[in-house]
């Protein structure tokens, strides 16, 4: 993907069906690898004040969790939704990247929506992602 920490394309994308998905209630999409991570979006009433570089070392540990959870009676792991006082986060990963999501409170249907589409993005595009060292 050469010096930038997300291809154009895929920000393009991500933000596409997130806006598409959540509409109204979508708060910020972050973007991570084991080695990158990039704000793509961040609603106007937010403030830049969120360090996400100790979010993005948390929601790594869900490369970890892709195989953690193999083979087991729940089928395969989709994404992780954590639930806080003033709205959710949604992590979906694929292969060597990742996205979060963060959101107003919204009904479940509407996060399954969210990480089936996350899904196909990620999965298109992890042929381009670089795996770390």
């Amino acid at each position: 993907m050469g010096d930038e920490p997300i291809d154009p394309t895929l920000a393009d994308e991500l933000g596409s069906v997130c806006r598409t998905t959540v509409g109204d209630e979508l708060r910020s999409i972050t973007y991570f690898t084991d080695d990158d991570v990039t704000q793509v979006y961040l609603r106007s009433d937010l403030d830049r004040t969120a360090d996400l570089v100790g979010f993005a070392d948390h929601e790594r540990l869900g490369f970890h969790a892709q195989s953690a959870y193999r083979n087991t009676q729940l089928g395969e792991y989709q994404a992780t939704i954590r639930m806080f006082e003033n709205g959710y986060l949604s992590r979906v990963i694929r292969g060597p990247h990742g996205v979060w999501v963060t959101t107003d409170p919204m009904s479940m249907e509407r996060f399954e929506e969210l990480t089936s589409a996350l899904e196909v993005v990620l999965e298109e595009f992890a042929d381009d992602v670089a795996p770390s060292a």
